[in-house]
């Protein structure tokens, strides 16, 4: 059969490849797929830190090892996230200014 007859297209489009099941994610730190990795000193911090892992849902593979460096740098930037910052609206023209002068906000701030 040649390709003059044949209705669907030979290739696929480009536009098409990249969409669906995005298998290429990145697996989330602290999750099965990702543990985190901690290095401890006693096995005392190690209940510690199990018990804040499990307060807070975290999954880590924790090694306790006496002449290593502690290292728990992992979990302490899963706990510390920076917050997203919000900012307030800026006001409209007429309302009067956030600076305090007493003017509308078009005749002071805004220019």
């Amino acid at each position: 059969m040649s390709k003059f007859f044949y209705k669907g297209r030979i290739e696929t489009r480009e536009q098409t490849k990249g969409f669906g099941y995005n298998t290429k994610r990145a697996a989330k730190l602290g999750t099965v797929d990702s543990p985190l990795v901690l290095v401890v000193n006693s096995p005392e911090r190690k209940v510690e830190i199990e018990a804040i892992l499990e307060e807070h849902a975290l999954v880590a593979d924790i090694e306790l090892n006496s002449e290593a460096q502690e290292n728990i740098v992992a979990l302490e930037t899963m706990l510390n996230k920076p917050k997203t910052t919000t900012f307030e609206k800026t006001p409209n023209r007429n309302d009067p200014c956030l600076c305090g002068s007493g003017k509308k906000y078009k005749k002071c701030c805004a220019k």
